[in-house]
């Protein structure tokens, strides 16, 4: 009797514990706060928790990027830390440095550099985002040049390099710009693509999730009601022209960048376009993360999407916009913390029941 006993036990544990504590789990199986932001310094995230967290959630998103030369293990372990403490949830974007006027091409001797070092820090949940680069259908993302196989042999190495240290790294792609043209500096989604599946017929299989910087075109000025390429619902067809390729429709979407211009639309234009967004478009259950572009960037050329005022030092009105949002109570898995604390209340119910009842009558 106790053999079966402890065998109901054993079962119960496996059916309602997370797989995601072996590997990544689907960030769609947990309550999830969606809302986030892109920072550039450590000393923007006490703000980007009031942004994405407002007075009541947790666990909003913050996207940032660390180049090749800044891997230095105790600035980032800070960072993170104090990520943990401010509980939001990091979107590493990894990059290489600029050299004249473009970003120096990646390297495939970086992969293991870049895994071990990521691998080193104490992140603040179990699932670990990472972007492989970015909009590599412009030239000056890659070296000066476009090379779609050459990102394609890129993601997967540096994937496999990732997932060789840990099951934990949630591997992005890099975003590629849906509103790029064929021309000398830059390719046109599709044209990339299919250059990506010349060289790697599997490529969109191997990815956790998709990753789109879906910008309210044209000019950074459009309606949230426009649909399709080039606007803030770019992801949806995306995902559907990619899934002819393999990547699933149901695959979770970070939009990790997208936002308003100052050049072409008002403050109180911005902070309705966004109030409108979150509620009416970004709200779909696949999507995770939304994380605008930026929070506070005074110079150019990135001055006028920036969510703080240069002259004033305040910020715009569309901040408090959406930090006004009601939010969901993020509820990510995390390392070190129970897994009664983790899973959903049925769940865990459940467990709980079963395990005090299992345990009157081992007794």
């Amino acid at each position: 009797m106790k053999n079966t006993l402890v065998i109901i036990f054993l079962t119960l544990v496996f059916l309602f514990l997370p797989q995601s504590v072996l590997a990544i789990y689907s960030p769609l199986s947990a309550d999830n706060n969606l809302f986030g932001i892109h920072v550039t310094d450590e000393s923007d995230l006490t703000d980007a928790a009031k942004l994405v967290n407002g007075s009541t959630a947790q666990w909003g998103y913050v996207t940032f990027v660390i180049r090749e030369d800044e891997r230095d293990h105790e600035r980032w372990q800070k960072f993170f830390n104090t990520l943990s403490s401010l509980k939001l949830i990091p979107i590493v974007r990894i990059a290489t440095k600029i050299e004249e006027s473009n970003w120096k091409r990646p390297e495939i001797s970086e992969a293991s550099n870049w895994a071990n070092f990521l691998n080193s820090l104490k992140w603040p949940i179990l699932n670990r985002y990472v972007i492989i680069f970015n909009e590599p259908n412009h030239a000056s993302e890659w070296g000066g040049e476009i090379n779609p196989g050459e990102y394609a042999h890129i993601l997967r190495s540096y994937t496999m390099a990732f997932k060789s240290k840990s099951d934990n790294f949630f591997i992005l792609p890099a975003a590629i710009d849906a509103s790029a043209q064929d021309s000398k500096n830059s390719t046109s989604f599709i044209s990339f693509v299919e250059g990506m599946i010349l060289k790697d017929n599997n490529i969109f299989k191997i990815i956790d999730g998709w990753n789109s910087h879906s910008y309210p075109n044209p000019g950074f000025s459009g309606s949230t009601q426009d649909s399709g390429r080039g606007t803030i619902k770019s992801f949806t067809w995306e995902i559907e022209y990619l899934s002819k390729f393999g990547l699933k429709k149901d695959i979770p979407v970070f939009i990790t960048e997208t936002g308003w211009s100052a050049e072409t639309k008002s403050e109180n234009d911005i902070s309705e376009n966004y109030a409108k967004a979150f509620l009416t478009v970004w709200n779909q259950s696949n999507i995770i993360a939304v994380t605008p572009f930026i929070l506070d960037y005074a110079n150019l050329p990135f001055s006028h999407f920036s969510f703080k005022n240069a002259v004033t030092g305040k910020y715009y009105k569309f901040f408090e916009t959406i930090a006004g949002i009601p939010k969901l109570k993020g509820k990510p898995l995390r390392d070190n913390v129970s897994i009664f604390e983790q899973v959903g209340t049925i769940k865990e119910n459940v467990i709980k029941n079963s395990i005090e009842n299992i345990a009157q009558k081992l007794n």
